[in-house]
């Protein structure tokens, strides 16, 4: 590849990451965003979803629950909602929530809050997805 930039992520329980990468896919909220060395600068909102970071041939994950990515200067900061890596994602936990959000929708009475049912679903499915190999 030709060469490398630094991704960090931040959640509001601090710092989840920070690492040089040489690719980032992001989960922009208008889609897929991708973001290589020497990138001009960016500010996009991001939507529920996976971040797949690439160095030295390893694809690595982490799940994010909406925020904002600023690109600058070869460093991608990720101000975000949520944050978890993939590998420290407890894949057991987070199919549980997924089944949880599925029969909460799937009740659909007049005390079950939907947008909130349909965020916890879309949140543990990117935490499903996160995990990758793990699986």
């Amino acid at each position: 590849m030709a060469g490398s930039f630094s991704l960090r992520i931040v959640s509001p329980e601090g710092d989840v990451l920070n690492e040089n990468v040489e690719f980032v896919i992001f989960p922009g909220a208008m889609g897929e965003l991708g973001v290589l060395p020497n990138h001009a600068p960016l500010i996009a909102g991001l939507d529920i979803g996976v971040i797949r970071y690439t160095f030295n041939g390893t694809v690595k994950q982490a799940a994010i629950a909406g925020g904002f990515v600023e690109v600058a200067d070869n460093l991608a900061t990720v101000l975000a909602d949520t944050a978890e890596l993939g590998e420290e994602i407890d894949l057991k936990r987070a199919v549980e929530a997924k089944e949880r959000a599925l029969k909460r929708l799937a009740a659909r009475t007049n005390e079950i809050d939907v947008r909130r049912a349909e965020y916890a679903l879309r949140r543990a499915v990117a935490r499903i997805s996160a995990v990758g190999d793990k699986k």
